[in-house]
């Protein structure tokens, strides 16, 4: 891995930690490299390694679904919210099946790219008002996002509230078992970066701990291509006042 002088990319706003230069121009190029960078827990590698940098997979997640996305895809029921989309292949392979697909993401680059690989995306956090919340037939957390915003039960729990009564949330674990809460950085291989931002690791184990804790039950778990992932269920069979799920066909916002 090569030595990394930084230098800021510039001022970044409270909160918008994916839109800055080095993710964007990766995802604009479909290709890294790309490191999250760990700036706690100096003691403790966990799979970021010694420079404590860990390679996001920027080719794969900018080329199409692969065998271990369609173990997850085969799964989904009902309509799909992808949450942290990034350039969106699954949510373009979902758009590919006839499934109606909706990707969330706060990078507007991560938007742009789902929209041209022919999926519907809306550039926004997952905590902000989203479109047919409570009747979401599967919520999707690929590829780490269930580290976003850095409390994994905060999350789930907001989770619950896009799922439809009877829906499913599918998330990806990380495949070693970790558990922890970050803050990290985005760099690039010239030691640009972006804004510190807080962020969470969770192998299986505490993943389903943290579901537990907010809620859900798990009802399926498997690994592909040596990625975990996990099938879970909100314990209660339906909340109160929620409606229909969603089938009508999704528009790009």
């Amino acid at each position: 891995m090569p030595t990394l002088s930084v230098r800021p990319t510039g001022p970044m706003e409270p909160g918008t930690p994916w839109i800055d230069d080095p993710y964007a121009h990766a995802l604009r190029n479909g290709r890294g490299p790309l490191f999250l960078r760990n700036l706690s827990q100096p003691d403790r590698t966990d799979g970021f390694g010694e420079e404590h940098m860990l390679p996001l997979d920027v080719e794969r997640w900018c080329a199409p679904a692969d065998a271990a996305d369609t173990s997850v895809l085969r799964r989904c029921t009902g309509s799909v919210l992808d949450v942290g989309c990034g350039p969106g292949r699954l949510v373009a392979a979902l758009a590919a099946r006839g499934v109606p697909a909706l990707g969330v993401d706060l990078s507007r680059d991560a938007v742009k790219r789902t929209r041209r690989s022919g999926g519907a995306a809306i550039e926004r956090s997952a905590f902000d008002r989203l479109p047919g919340e409570g009747r979401w037939g599967t919520v999707l957390l690929m590829d780490g996002n269930i580290g976003i915003g850095g409390d994994p039960v905060a999350l789930l729990r907001r989770m619950g509230e896009l799922i439809a009564p009877g829906g499913l949330l599918l998330a990806e674990a990380a495949p070693q078992d970790v558990d922890q809460r970050l803050t990290v950085r985005v760099e690039d291989a010239h030691g640009h970066h972006g804004r510190p931002f807080p962020w969470a690791r969770l192998g299986t184990t505490a993943l389903l701990y943290a579901a537990d804790s907010a809620g859900w039950i798990l009802t399926g778990r498997w690994t592909a291509e040596r990625r975990p992932f996990v099938e879970l269920r909100r314990r209660r069979a339906h909340h109160p006042g929620a409606q229909p799920p969603i089938t009508e066909r999704l528009h790009h916002s």
